[in-house]
């Protein structure tokens, strides 16, 4: 289960990929522009205010994020829905999803299928965490690989989920697109007042742990968090009265079908 106000806790921070990635997209007048994983929906209806003359939609596999983002006062359609099922529409000139295809195995062959199926000269647009091999994403590999977590934990945390830029760069042109892919590292200054809780684990409850915080009863989940927050704590050390929190995301902007030649 998603948490809304957990995920919005650092929502300044979360929100900038997503501004970075739809300032790459150049489209003139879409006809109907799609947020696959839209969350809360905050975002997406930045999207109405970019394209007022396009149909907005917004989708996510959360009741909780829709049934926040159906509370916003703005023209977006909002539904719950699984982005593996979905399936664009003919007018369609723009799909974003961002921050959500991690979640998603096999995901490279969504993007081969939407690639096809959108119209000629769409845009499709999407970023995701490239921050696996980060400390903090080592650390609750560590802890969830110890004797008392492993057998539960184990099969719920992957490696690598996601591409590098050039993987995803080949796979779309591949798919005849035009491409424009990028890396970039934000470093997140994160208050951490004394007695607060240490803010890069706070973070990672609103995405990275929540599938741990489903998967353990409230004692185990109680002293997971202790155990990943000593860890944490050790690699991210407070200075100053805030913590310095790398975060690196990897981006992708493509375009389709006959405009291909046209770089994005």
């Amino acid at each position: 289960m998603w948490d809304p106000t957990t995920y919005l806790r650092y929502g300044d921070q979360r929100s900038r990929p997503f501004h970075d990635l739809v300032a790459r997209v150049v489209a003139d007048r879409p006809r109907a522009v799609v947020d696959l994983g839209c969350g809360p929906g905050t975002l997406t209806a930045t999207l109405a205010d970019r394209w007022p003359a396009a149909r907005i939609a917004g989708l996510d596999s959360s009741a909780e994020m829709i049934g926040r983002a159906t509370a916003l006062d703005t023209p977006v359609d909002f539904a719950v829905g699984d982005v593996r099922a979905w399936r664009p529409e003919p007018d369609v000139d723009v799909l974003v999803c961002n921050a959500v295809l991690q979640w998603v195995p096999g995901h490279e062959e969504l993007l081969t299928r939407w690639a096809a199926e959108l119209p000629a000269g769409a845009w499709l647009a999407f970023q995701v965490p490239g921050n696996f091999a980060a400390p903090s994403h080592r650390a609750l590999r560590a802890v969830a690989r110890r004797d008392r977590w492993a057998t539960t934990l184990g099969p719920l945390l992957r490696e690598a989920p996601v591409g590098d830029p050039a993987d995803y760069a080949a796979l779309l042109t591949g798919a005849g697109c035009a491409v424009d892919a990028w890396e970039t590292t934000y470093l997140h200054l994160l208050p951490a007042p004394d007695g607060a809780e240490h803010p890069v684990l706070s973070w990672m409850e609103g995405t990275a742990l929540r599938p741990v915080r489903a998967a353990l009863d409230a004692a185990g989940w109680s002293d997971f968090r202790a155990e990943l927050g000593v860890r944490l704590a050790e690699d991210y050390p407070v200075r100053q009265g805030q913590v310095y929190f790398p975060f690196r995301r990897i981006f992708v902007v493509a375009r389709t079908g006959a405009h291909a030649e046209e770089k994005p």
